[in-house]
């Protein structure tokens, strides 16, 4: 069984997670403070090396200004 993680789904999911902080106008740092993470966090989370919860994600969300349906499919 394929990890959720090496999923095209999941892919896309972290493509449009980087792309919706590149629109809000933000750095990995800047998105760290306000989430009180490391920058490493924000950087492993992007390229895929660290799942997102659906908590996580909504404040990925909120932070970016998008609805969560903008990062599936």
């Amino acid at each position: 069984m394929v990890k959720s993680i090496h999923t095209k789904e999941y892919a896309y999911f972290v493509e449009r997670l980087v792309k919706a902080r590149l629109e809000a106008g933000l750095t990995q740092v800047e998105v760290a403070k306000k989430l009180g993470r490391p920058q490493s966090h924000v950087s492993n989370v992007e390229t895929g090396q660290q799942r997102v919860d659906i908590v996580e994600l909504q404040r990925f969300a909120k932070l970016y200004k998008k609805d969560m349906s903008y990062f599936v499919k």
